[in-house]
């Protein structure tokens, strides 16, 4: 079955340090509150300092009526977001809301 593309969102998001284990969040100012968990590849925060920010496709899902997560499809782009760019992408999305 293929994948619904229409359902993956721009979002950007950090990685950040849970107890010794490097986890991924979303970025406050977005839609996403920062406390929902994102399931995304290791890969996606390996050769990176904690802190740094993605800009990933993702999608609001939950497994068999569990809590809602959002999820990163492992073969999709990722881009390295510099401060700057967090800042615009961030101002954008302001702007974009209804």
């Amino acid at each position: 079955m293929a994948r619904d593309l229409s359902a993956y969102r721009e979002v950007a998001v950090e990685s950040f340090d849970d107890r010794g284990t490097v986890r991924v969040r979303p970025v406050v100012g977005q839609a996403y509150h920062p406390l929902l968990r994102v399931q995304c590849s290791r890969a996606l925060v390996a050769g990176h300092p904690v802190g740094t920010r993605f800009l990933v496709h993702a999608k609001l899902t939950d497994r068999l009526g569990g809590p809602p997560f959002l999820y990163v499809y492992h073969g999709d782009p990722v881009v390295v977001l510099s401060p700057a760019q967090a800042r615009k992408f961030l101002a954008e999305f302001r702007r974009g809301r209804i």
